[in-house]
């Protein structure tokens, strides 16, 4: 299989990034990081990035007056690397029309809830709120519309009697760094694409094979 680009975009300490360098590294992801770029040089993730090699850059939000012309240069920067996919991985900035239809089909995100339950901030507070008791995290194309792109694939734990927001957002983060390599992997073979604003499975979804995503019986 072909090695694809990926830009990876971050805000803070870039957890899913290091999830997604490691399946590279451990050739379960036929890519290659070819830039990683933040919205703000305190990002945590970028000492990282540059403690192992990765090529960085920093387009600071703050600096610009608008959405669009902040989504401009962001784009000229990730047109730079010549990426196959971009993607989205703690990225805190919502992004504008024009920016999401230039690279529709190519910008993925995750986002920590069972979509289209709680999109959105504060999602393990207002799912402890609701009572669910079922929560986990949402892969998902992006599309204008916040976090209601069509579902590559999510996963799911259960929600425990002496969680609070803190204890089951830790167990979602670790769910996330076992997901998001995995549904890239349905996304760099080809197995699934945008088209006509719905996921279109090329072959049978299976359930993954790492414990508790997507789980077949409880346990």
């Amino acid at each position: 299989m072909t090695e694809q680009r990926l830009v990876v975009l971050i805000s803070g300490r870039g957890s899913n990034l290091r999830a997604i360098y490691q399946a590279v590294a451990d050739g379960r992801l036929p890519a290659r990081i070819v830039a990683v770029i933040a919205n703000h040089d305190k990002a945590a993730g970028l000492t990282w990035c540059q403690e192992h090699g990765l090529p960085t850059a920093i387009v600071p939000h703050r600096n610009f007056p608008d959405r669009e012309s902040f989504d401009r240069v962001l784009a000229a920067e990730i047109d730079r690397h010549r990426p196959d996919w971009i993607i989205l991985a703690g990225f805190l900035r919502q992004l504008s029309n024009g920016f999401v239809e230039r690279y529709l089909g190519r910008l993925v995100n995750i986002h920590p809830s069972l979509l289209p339950a709680f999109p959105g901030l504060h999602t393990h507070a207002r799912a402890l709120a609701a009572g669910v008791r079922w929560h986990g995290a949402t892969v998902h194309f992006v599309t204008p519309e916040l976090d209601a792109g069509p579902i590559i694939s999510q996963g799911i734990l259960p929600v425990l009697a002496e969680d609070n927001a803190e204890a089951l957002a830790a167990r979602v983060l670790a769910l996330e760094h076992r997901l998001y390599p995995q549904a890239l992997g349905y996304l760099l073979d080809g197995s699934c694409v945008l088209d006509n604003g719905r996921t279109l499975w090329r072959r049978g979804y299976s359930s993954p094979e790492w414990l508790g995503i997507n789980p077949e019986r409880l346990i």
